[in-house]
């Protein structure tokens, strides 16, 4: 059986937590980059060509499932090279959270611009946010294009999978953590600095990215305050001057670097704030 069909076998069906695997098709659609058969040109002879879906295809033998793919999409980069990231989940739900699942996340891309890189992250069913644990907190594991590629990757996954019980703790001392309206504020002004060092281009307030999407944020907890400053910060939508005074809509984080500096430094500004 070759690799791909070995992936889609492995697919449970029993647990909620895996309702929303990811067939073949729908990996392929997102990520065509993880069923590249080579590598870029520009890679050197001392690179070792493992595809993505070979890495997962051991992952899934290891008990980890894809549930969510992406690439970048920029226009020099050629789409079977370049960047992409798959989130995993266990086979069997070892850790329980209140609104969240625990997550792997794997990238990779095959044009030289970096090795493979697995860390830890959360899913928030309530809100559909993808949320990254910080490298402070959870170490990536980083894995060159040589040597047993795929033998490091899985022994990473394991590795990253025994701390979830550490990631959910975080989580709790969050959900502890109740935040005064100006403890609020300053996490806001704070968090709105990552995204625009300069003040002044921002265009919006601090106040905005503490306003619920959604009912379930609602509330002084750090947890909830957190997920709406992320969610707010990231998905973009708010109502912006630009700086020839007309009303636009902040964008939305679309590159995968991008997205995984922010989610990784909002987590360490939300851990710092923990009780």
């Amino acid at each position: 059986m070759d690799a791909t069909a070995l992936l889609l076998s492995r697919q449970p069906s029993h647990s909620s937590a895996f309702r929303s695997a990811l067939s073949l098709e729908e990996l392929r659609e997102r990520a065509p980059a993880a069923f590249a058969t080579g590598a870029h040109e520009r890679t050197s002879r001392s690179y070792k060509f493992i595809s993505t879906v070979g890495v997962l295809n051991a992952l899934a033998e290891a008990g980890f499932m894809p549930v969510e793919a992406r690439q970048s999409s920029q226009r020099a980069a050629s789409p079977l090279h370049a960047r992409h990231l798959i989130r995993l989940r266990p086979r069997v739900e070892t850790i329980r959270l209140r609104d969240s699942i625990a997550e792997l996340l794997l990238l990779n891309s095959h044009d030289a611009t970096g090795a493979y890189a697995l860390r830890a992250g959360l899913f928030r069913v309530v809100c559909l946010n993808g949320l990254v644990a910080s490298a402070g907190d959870f170490p990536v594991w980083r894995v060159a294009h040589r040597g047993d590629v795929v033998g490091e990757v899985v022994q990473g996954a394991l590795e990253i999978s025994r701390r979830f019980g550490t990631l959910a703790a975080s989580v709790e001392r969050m959900e502890r953590t109740r935040l005064e309206e100006d403890q609020r504020l300053g996490f806001a002004v704070d968090a709105l600095a990552l995204r625009y060092p300069d003040a002044s281009q921002a265009g919006i307030r601090p106040a905005q990215l503490l306003e619920p999407r959604r009912s379930e944020d609602v509330g002084h907890d750090l947890w909830r305050t957190f997920n709406t400053v992320q969610s707010n910060l990231l998905g973009g939508g708010l109502v912006k001057r630009s700086a020839s005074g007309r009303l636009t809509r902040t964008r939305p984080i679309r590159a995968i670097p991008r997205d995984l500096e922010l989610n990784s430094q909002l987590w360490d500004l939300a851990i710092a704030r923990a009780a």
